[in-house]
């Protein structure tokens, strides 16, 4: 048998290995695809798991993807390689679209004298693509270590188990090249975000890091943390988030490995479910008392984040910190197009306001309050691009908190599959395979061009219509198409506000800030080593 089995041309084996696969087809019965149609209905299968990298690369139009199209995605993916991300010929976007935006250059560009650190003859200062932010963070509150952030644009709220290791490491070593700060997202402080860069910490429901057995806050493992790790420069205590507002999360036991067991304090082999609401608090005045009772233990500048929908609560939060002088000292907006991980459609497409109306209406709210020097505002909501940080800034927001934006800058190709742990770019997944190609290295160096590409945009089309600093831009400087009717319409008019002005002077002011954060109170690792 076996000198006969050896005999039989390779063919056989393939035709006899198809039988079997045509006999199991037919009497299985949970595909009936697969039952009518043997062997060939698996190509259906086959064609609906790459169907959306087929779209990506070969039926879309450039224009026509979401949530990032192919343009958005390769202006991304040449800043961060330093590849040519210049276009030709004009634009090809559809400017007559409603909601098309149109930023209003000046008749005179700003002109900067020659010693200016953003100077167009001054490209070899140190400083020539740094734009710290126009606010120190916990200066009004009276916090122990204010802080001002290096840089405008700072990477959002994603966790080590959402993101890979090798990816929050490549994010985290990008910041410190140059110097923006690290959210760490609820899922714990990990070694990978131990690199050197600011970072804030982030406090969502189920107290990752700082809880204790029984799933309860642990204060005092929040100022211990604080206290071994002085680059935690801010506290972000996370109300909900764009991808799925008012709801927990589940992390699946099968992946909760040794590491994140320890970083998050929670047990191996059991789900372990974040609730939608914290425990700590369950009304706004509870609230204002848990970010108290943590800015005052830790010195920290303490803030919340959310997305937006019913605006009661908001609006109570505005008349407490009338009344009483305390509260955050930011306040993150998150999208509700928002979204790194995992989340029902449901929640995902139709719950919470996208980030331009969420935005509004809580920036006014604590307008008419007279608050709006007192907090720094935070915009998230696919804002990683130069005309809608602009934009951003034009309507209120002091800082821009990037994610995806800094997914694709390390490799990410939207897949879409960031919630079945096979990232084919080791981006979103834990399996050590996938993130083998990985390489913190070339990553965080693709990283830093990105922001240092995005941060270079901002600043020229802030001279284009002739102010220093993108603070300074106002409501009457950003025009959105109307539509049909061919028209063009003022930040102002659409939203029915205008941006109190921000205290500016000057770009040395903020660079000589002692409360400044980065690279002004870091050693980088090849100086400690000179």
């Amino acid at each position: 048998m076996l000198e006969t089995l050896t005999s039989l041309p390779w063919w056989a084996y393939l035709l006899f290995i198809l039988l079997v696969i045509a006999l199991w087809d037919i009497l299985q019965r949970r595909h009936t695809i697969l039952h009518n149609y043997p062997l060939v209905g698996h190509l259906r299968y086959l064609i609906e798991k790459i169907g959306p990298e087929m779209r990506q690369y070969i039926v879309a139009d450039n224009r026509e993807e979401l949530p990032f199209n192919r343009r958005l995605r390769s202006w991304i993916f040449a800043s961060a390689k330093k590849d040519n991300n210049y276009k030709g010929f004009g634009t090809d976007q559809n400017i007559h679209e409603p909601g098309y935006i149109f930023i209003k250059p000046a008749l005179l560009a700003m002109q900067l004298p020659a010693s200016h650190p953003h100077s167009v003859g001054n490209t070899e200062h140190p400083q020539h693509h740094t734009l710290p932010a126009a606010k120190a963070i916990g200066l009004y509150h009276g916090r122990r270590r204010p802080y001002r952030p290096r840089s405008v644009v700072n990477i959002s709220a994603m966790s080590y188990g959402s993101l890979s290791a090798k990816a929050v490491e490549s994010l985290n070593r990008g910041s410190l090249k140059f110097g923006n700060y690290h959210n760490t997202g609820e899922g714990g402080l990990s070694p990978y975000h131990q690199n050197g860069a600011d970072v804030v910490f982030q406090v969502g429901t189920a107290y990752f890091g700082v809880r204790d057995n029984d799933g309860n806050f642990s204060l005092e493992k929040l100022v211990k943390m604080v206290e071994e790790n002085p680059f935690i420069r801010m506290v972000e205590v996370k109300l909900s988030q764009g991808a799925k507002p008012g709801k927990g999360g589940v992390l699946p036991a099968k992946k909760i490995t040794d590491e994140i067991a320890e970083i998050r304090n929670v047990p191996k082999g059991e789900d372990v479910v974040s609730p939608p609401y914290h425990e700590e608090f369950s009304d706004v005045p509870g609230m204002v008392d848990f970010i108290e009772t943590i800015a005052q233990a830790t010195g920290l500048p303490v803030g919340i984040k959310a997305a937006v929908g019913k605006l009661e609560m908001w609006q109570e939060l505005a008349e407490i910190m009338i009344k009483t002088d305390r509260g955050p000292d930011f306040i993150t907006i998150d999208g509700g197009e928002g979204g790194t991980g995992a989340a029902p459609p449901s929640f995902s497409d139709h719950v919470a306001l996208p980030w331009v109306y969420g935005f509004s209406r809580v920036y006014t709210i604590f307008q008419k309050a007279n608050l709006t020097d007192r907090i720094t505002f935070i915009g998230s909501g696919k804002l990683g691009f130069p005309a809608h940080s602009i934009m951003a800034f034009a309507m209120g927001a002091d800082l821009i908190n990037v994610a995806r934006e800094s997914m694709m800058s390390i490799g990410c190709i939207q897949a879409m599959i960031c919630h079945t742990n096979r990232c084919p770019t080791g981006v979103a997944t834990n399996s050590k395979w996938l993130q083998a190609g990985l390489d913190p290295t070339l990553k965080s160096e693709r990283f830093a061009n990105y922001l240092t590409t995005l941060t270079k945009e901002i600043i020229e089309i802030s001279h284009a219509a002739s102010y220093e600093h993108p603070c300074q831009f106002t409501m009457e400087d950003v025009d959105i198409a109307m539509g049909d009717n061919n028209q063009t319409s003022c930040l102002t008019d659409n939203y029915g506000y205008s941006k109190d002005p921000v205290k500016f002077d000057g770009m040395k002011h903020l660079l000589d800030c002692p409360h400044l954060g980065g690279k002004s109170t870091l050693v980088l690792p090849e100086e400690a080593t000179a």
